[in-house]
């Protein structure tokens, strides 16, 4: 009796510590992730990081001076440390976009499918390329010399830091090989991709027009390779109209709603107004884009002093349509390639067209894309203070083309900061508090300078030195 007894308490605690190790099972979470959920994540932090205006992570409109701070001015006067935003952006673009993005193109790869998903892996692939290019190329114009041939293997906890230059080329390259590799006759994501769904045709133009972008990059400090790789992204087929454009489709409710939405409207805070140096500026010239752009103060349009305080009521805000939960999160636009082929055409780079006719084109498509008329646009383009050709006789093209491919990038930081760095154009204001020189990089982030310091200092010296003013390889003027 006393051997049953035993033996039966024996079974209900081993009945019992097995019924405990099915406790400690997470049955809610998947045990494998798909490589093309993967895909959709990373899309959308990379495109989120863009297009934020969250201080903490992305300060390229108040660089650009499209907005002013109301009440917190640290970052209005180029202040990066207090926030560690380059931190922040870095962590962004590395962990929540490049290694899922990496580990998306992994997955599929090892993926056996059992439906027509079989014949579109490698566009996936090539379109997930495209995806990383994109965002390296980010990364290089953000800080210079990056972590590159060592940056996604986990293995390795402190990464070398590549040239710029070389990084940028190769990207280019790889680039190429992705446009080649695409096959338009096929499909690619059936779901997940939300910013061409899958349509592998407007993915090809996309890559193209990126390519005709890092190019004219590279004019001032290698030529004759910008040369060839504009009119080879011309050649292959860039963006020829708005509806083309490449842009992350926010939805109407939370979490997915447009960065400018969540830290403008569902913040509930006041933070942002427009600038003095884009409201002057569009004043002056009669810009059809201010009620598109902002809210007028008693019938004007107000925009705050750089690097100070600016009350919001005292100032103009940012309009419903700017503000829109589901506004489009633009990362390349038809108004952008043709400013771009624009300047090409004024290198003497062959674009199809002249300087004076891309230019028109793109101001025209800016005004379009933002809701403006045909009749809007000729009115401005009609002044002499607008007009390529009048214009031209007395400023440079750089300060032409460099002035209003600026205001037609607003609400996009990244690519607004840039063209100040290459064209030089417009001239901007020095804010009130102002902690460095206008910044041209990021600088590195605080942390490397700890866990990889070795790194770091090599560098750092290589690009000049880790400080907001160094220009980087491709910043000549």
């Amino acid at each position: 009796m006393k051997k049953i007894f035993i033996i039966a308490i024996a079974l209900i605690i081993a009945s019992c510590s097995s019924n405990l190790e099915d406790l400690n099972k997470n049955t809610k979470d998947p045990d494998s992730v798909s490589g093309e959920s993967l895909f959709t994540g990373a899309q959308k932090a990379l495109v989120d990081q863009v297009v934020q205006i969250n201080v903490n992570e992305n300060n390229t409109k108040l660089w650009a001076q499209f907005l002013q701070e109301t009440t917190y001015t640290d970052e209005s006067n180029y202040d990066q440390v207090t926030r560690t935003i380059p931190e922040n952006l870095w962590s962004a673009i590395y962990k929540d976009a490049l290694k899922d993005l990496d580990e998306a193109g992994k997955i599929i790869t090892e993926t056996t499918y059992v439906s027509p998903e079989d014949q579109y892996t490698n566009n996936k692939l090539f379109i997930i390329e495209i995806m990383k290019v994109y965002a390296f190329s980010h990364l290089v114009e953000t800080f210079g010399n990056i972590p590159y041939t060592e940056s996604l293997n986990i293995e390795i906890l402190t990464p070398i830091y590549d040239d710029g230059m070389t990084i940028y080329k190769d990207l280019i390259t790889r680039l190429t090989t992705a446009i080649n590799g695409l096959d338009t006759n096929q499909n690619s994501f059936v779901i997940g991709d939300n910013i061409f769904n899958g349509n592998v045709a407007s993915w090809k133009k996309f890559a193209n027009s990126l390519k005709l972008r890092m190019g004219i990059l590279l004019a001032d400090a290698d030529n004759t390779f910008a040369q060839t790789t504009v009119e080879s992204a011309i050649l292959s087929g860039v963006i020829t109209n708005s509806d083309e454009n490449a842009h992350m489709h926010y939805l109407s409710s939370a979490p997915n709603t447009h960065p400018v939405h969540t830290n403008v409207v569902l913040s509930g805070r006041n933070d942002f107004v427009a600038g003095a140096t884009l409201i002057d500026m569009m004043n002056t010239l009669n810009d059809p884009r201010r009620p598109l752009w902002f809210e007028t103060i008693s019938g004007n349009y107000i925009g705050g002093e750089i690097g100070s305080p600016s009350a919001y009521s005292n100032h103009s805000p940012l309009s419903a349509q700017v503000v829109a939960a589901n506004a489009h999160g633009v990362i390349l636009s038809y108004s952008e390639v043709q400013f771009l082929l624009a300047e090409g055409a004024a290198r003497g780079y062959s674009t199809g067209d002249t300087a004076a006719n891309h230019y028109t084109n793109a101001i025209r498509a800016s005004i379009d894309e933002w809701g403006g008329s045909p009749t809007d646009a000729s009115t401005y383009l009609a002044q002499p203070t607008v007009d390529y050709t009048m214009l031209i006789a007395t400023q440079t093209w750089r300060q032409v083309i460099g002035t209003q491919r600026w205001i037609s990038l607003f609400n996009r930081g990244p690519e607004a900061w840039t063209t100040i760095r290459t064209m030089d154009y417009p001239l901007l204001a020095t804010p009130t508090e102002a902690v460095s020189g206008f910044p041209n990089r990021y600088t590195y982030p605080i942390v490397e300078q700890t866990i990889n310091a070795t790194n770091y200092a090599t560098a750092s010296s290589a690009i000049g030195g880790d400080l907001a003013e160094t220009k980087l390889f491709w910043d000549k003027f």
